[in-house]
C-alpha cells in the first residue's frame, strides 16, 4: 500500500451505527457495530488510519465493535520482529515443511470457494455464515484492490488452506483463514500455521505488525491468538503489550 496515497482526515469521515443485534461471540449479549459510510470506499490512507484505531475490513466495509456497556472485543496485533515461536509452533513449522505457499490477488476461484464451503459446513454450521453461498463468499473475501491478497497453501496437489489478508502501510491485516478439516490434516493445525506464514511474510516485507482482528478473553474460540507472544492490544488510542493475569 503506497505511503503517497491521499489520506482523508478521520474527523472528516462519516460513520454509522447498526441497530443492536445478537453478539456472535458471547451468549446473551447484544452487539452494535460502528462502520464507515459505505459511500467511502476502503482506499489506502483512510484504511491505514482507521486500522490503527481498531477498524477491520469485511468486503468493502470498514467496521469496529461499538457496544454499549461492553468492551470485551479488543484489537490485537503481533510485533513481528519481537515474535519468537514457542515449542508447539516450531513443531508445526517442521510438520508443514512440505506445504507450498502462493500469493494471489483476492479474486474468486472455484477451488477456493469449494474449500470455504466445506470449512464453514464443518466448523460453523451453527453460525450466521451458514449456509455458505458464492455470493456471500464474493462479498466477504474478494476485492479488486491491490492491497487485498490471498495466501494459498498446497500440500502436494491438494489445496489445504487459504488466508485472506491486506497489506497496510504499517503491517499485514489477517482477514480470514479457511482450511481443510479432514482428519488427515488435523495435526498440521493449518489455521495456526497460516498465521506463522503471515508473520514470516510481514518480516520479509519489513512491515512491523500482523493484525489479528479482535480478541475476547472470555471466548474460547479466540484463545489461540494469545499463544502468539508478544501480543499488543489497543487500549483506547494506544497499543500496549498484552499481559494476561
Amino acid at each position: 500500500m503506497s505511503s503517497n496515497a491521499p489520506r482523508k482526515p478521520v474527523r472528516d469521515l462519516r460513520f454509522f451505527l447498526t441497530v443492536p443485534h445478537a453478539c456472535s461471540y458471547l451468549e446473551d449479549r447484544e452487539a452494535t457495530t460502528l462502520f464507515l459510510d459505505p459511500q467511502e470506499s476502503p482506499v489506502p490512507g483512510v484504511y491505514d488510519s482507521l486500522s490503527l484505531l481498531g477498524f477491520r475490513r469485511s468486503g468493502r466495509h470498514l467496521y469496529r465493535p461499538h457496544c454499549d456497556g461492553c468492551n470485551a472485543c479488543r484489537s490485537v496485533r503481533i510485533p513481528v520482529d519481537k515474535f519468537t515461536p514457542n515449542r508447539t509452533q516450531r513443531k508445526l513449522q517442521q510438520r508443514n515443511q512440505d506445504v507450498t505457499v502462493t500469493l494471489k490477488p483476492a479474486r474468486f476461484e472455484p477451488a477456493h470457494y469449494a474449500l470455504y464451503a466445506a470449512y464453514v459446513g464443518q466448523r460453523h454450521a451453527d453460525g450466521d455464515m451458514y449456509p455458505p453461498s458464492e455470493e456471500q463468499y464474493r462479498t466477504f473475501l474478494t476485492l479488486n484492490e491491490s492491497y487485498a491478497q490471498l495466501m494459498e497453501m498446497h500440500c502436494g496437489d491438494a489445496l489445504v488452506a487459504v488466508a485472506a489478508f491486506d497489506q497496510l502501510e504499517h503491517g499485514l491485516s489477517a482477514i480470514y483463514t479457511f482450511f481443510a478439516t479432514e482428519p488427515a490434516y488435523e495435526r498440521r493445525s493449518l489455521g495456526t500455521f497460516a498465521i506463522l506464514k503471515l508473520i514470516e511474510l510481514a518480516q520479509k516485507k519489513q512491515l512491523p505488525h500482523l493484525y489479528l482482528g479482535y480478541w475476547i478473553e472470555e471466548c474460547r474460540k479466540m484463545r489461540y491468538k494469545q499463544t502468539f507472544s508478544p501480543l499488543e492490544v489497543l487500549d483506547g488510542r494506544h497499543w500496549r503489550q498484552l499481559i494476561l493475569q
